[in-house]
């Protein structure tokens, strides 16, 4: 997955013209308009990059001693995988190869026995150690992992609401918990420029079937959006 997160980049990377570079899928649906989302991820010198502290076993109990020296147990990190990056930090992705190749050897699944999922700890790992300050700590694209599954909660036509995506769009507090027995809840102001303003501008995952509803509910906006 971080392999291809790479390749995507370095593909957008070749028009001198993208400043931003946001990771979706064909499951994630915006909630705002394109103008609103344009000027929130233009008018910020932040990407956006989910990032927390899991001392559980989906988060520091994936970590290799193998890493050191170059990554400490410490500074090990987890988050959702869909970023946006500002043009800088694509850059500076683009040509790591000191973390990354600790992340492609040492962080994979059935190494000493652990599931390790890079894409979850290689880019908030990576900003942790190297710019901390330059990220926002979470992430624009909203998932719903309440059910505390293995996949997310996913969304048929009939959950599609207006109601729905309105409680979304206004969520304004990012929201971590840990995956150790304690479950603890760290709850953040999603501060931008300073201000608070709702975190989301993407949600996932909607079925292919909910599409008719949402252009319904979003007159304004095309597939070309």
């Amino acid at each position: 997955m971080v392999d291809a997160e790479r390749r995507l980049l370095a593909n957008a990377l070749k028009d001198p013209d993208n400043m931003r570079f946001v990771l979706l899928s064909d499951s994630c649906v915006p909630l705002r308009s394109f103008n609103y989302i344009y000027d929130y991820l233009m008018h910020t010198n932040v990407s956006f990059v989910d990032c927390f502290y899991d001392p559980g076993p989906h988060g520091n109990g994936r970590y290799s001693e193998r890493m050191l020296p170059e990554v400490e147990k410490k500074d090990f990190r987890k988050g959702a995988q869909w970023f946006s990056l500002k043009r800088q930090h694509a850059l500076i992705v683009l040509t790591d190869s000191l973390y990354y190749t600790k992340f492609r050897d040492y962080c994979k699944p059935g190494l000493d026995g652990r599931n390790c999922i890079a894409d979850e700890h290689y880019l908030p790992t990576f900003f942790n150690l190297i710019d901390p300050n330059g990220i926002a700590n979470w992430s624009i694209t909203h998932v719903d992992w309440s059910e505390r599954k293995w996949h997310p909660k996913s969304y048929r036509a009939q959950d599609v609401t207006y109601q729905l995506l309105k409680n979304i769009s206004s969520i304004d507090r990012s929201l971590h918990v840990t995956s150790d027995g304690k479950h603890k809840e760290m709850e953040d102001p999603c501060l931008w420029n300073g201000v608070k303003r709702p975190c989301y501008l993407f949600a996932r995952k909607f079925f292919p079937e909910t599409l008719d509803k949402l252009l319904r509910l979003f007159p304004n906006y095309t597939l070309s959006h």
